[in-house]
């Protein structure tokens, strides 16, 4: 059995946290930890990069746990299916730009960087900036990364890695619709 490093009760870290995989629950992982925080009465800021102004369930449950849970959507919709990639990288960098005022200003203890791990992926975003902008985080802010495809070097610099592994799925295996209170 490997021996675990002794814990400090005492030290506290800022984790990097990334959700990655092509299974089901990557986003719902990072706002299950959203809820967490907010229930233990800590700050959080929520940036959609995906989604946009889609009337999902996360938007309205984050709603109603104001002041706690301060939440943006700004994306162009899934960047698989543009047809105009300058806009994405655009609103991509409009999103982002406003995430590290958010990670800087000192209000939050958790940031949520929800589908960013996509942006990343298509290259909207230079991961340079953005693990730089992690490696220089403040000490006690938490981030959680979302989305398939998380860049090696983003998985290297994170404390804690989840691959979401997809064994069955309903649209894929049977033909269902996306359901209410599942996926949106």
């Amino acid at each position: 059995m490997k021996k675990q490093p002794p814990t400090d009760p005492k030290k506290r870290k800022g984790l990097i946290i990334v959700n990655t995989g092509e299974g089901k629950g990557k986003s719902t992982a990072g706002f299950g930890l959203a809820l967490r925080a907010a229930g233990n009465k800590m700050n959080v800021f929520v940036m959609q990069f995906m989604k946009g102004d889609w009337k999902s369930g996360e938007r309205k449950s984050f709603e109603k746990l104001a002041p706690f849970i301060e939440y943006e959507a700004l994306g162009d919709g899934f960047t698989w299916d543009t047809n105009n990639p300058e806009k994405d990288r655009k609103t991509a960098h409009k999103a982002f730009a406003i995430v590290k005022e958010k990670l800087t200003g000192g209000k939050y203890q958790v940031i949520l960087l929800d589908e960013i791990n996509y942006v990343l992926h298509y290259g909207f975003l230079p991961l340079d900036e953005v693990l730089k902008t992690l490696r220089d985080k403040p000490e006690n802010v938490h981030v959680i990364c979302t989305g398939r495809n998380a860049p090696d070097q983003l998985i290297e610099l994170a404390d804690l890695v989840t691959e979401m592994r997809c064994i069955k799925h309903p649209y894929k295996d049977q033909n269902i619709p996306a359901q209410k209170g599942i996926e949106f």
